[in-house]
């Protein structure tokens, strides 16, 4: 996949090791996500982040983006194709720049990358929040995605499965 195809308003890439103080001071602006998904934020745990995978996947799989207005990282994704399963991509995190928050530009930024995905073949996107993070779950109901009928429990709570068909 092309990652600059998944938006037309930011430039996309890859965030390396050399990023990871940049992904750190954006997860300090956003307090709320690490109530729900402790601990809190650190840059070893921000490239422990880019390296780790699901069971079956590889690091081929994965998407560990950056959106950037100028120099400025707006947001961070990441993305793992065909997991579960075929034809499917997870967003396994995604987290704006807090001066970015409420303005739109995270549903923007969704849209585009589902359109992008579309065009790629996937059928769905999926992805899970804890079911206490009521913020999270306003977002990603604004944005289509709809309980996907599970619920799984993990160490800080219970996940909430949710999906949008992009077909």
């Amino acid at each position: 996949m092309e990652i600059q195809h998944l938006s037309k308003q930011y430039a996309v890439k890859r965030l390396l090791k050399s990023d990871a103080e940049q992904v750190y001071q954006l997860g300090l602006g956003n307090p709320q996500y690490f109530v729900h998904c402790p601990p809190e934020p650190s840059v070893i745990s921000v490239i422990n982040d880019m390296h780790a995978l699901p069971p079956g996947k590889t690091i081929d799989d994965k998407y560990y983006v950056g959106f950037f207005d100028g120099e400025r990282l707006v947001a961070v994704m990441d993305l793992i194709l065909n997991y579960p399963e075929e034809h499917v991509a997870w967003i396994g995190l995604f987290m704006m720049d807090k001066a970015y928050q409420g303005k739109g530009i995270g549903s923007l930024i969704i849209g585009e990358c589902i359109s992008c995905l579309q065009t790629y073949g996937f059928h769905y996107v999926r992805l899970g929040y804890m079911k206490d993070n009521v913020q999270s779950r306003h977002f990603w109901m604004k944005n289509q995605f709809l309980p996907a009928g599970g619920e799984k429990e993990n160490d800080h709570g219970v996940v909430v499965l949710m999906e949008r068909g992009i077909v």
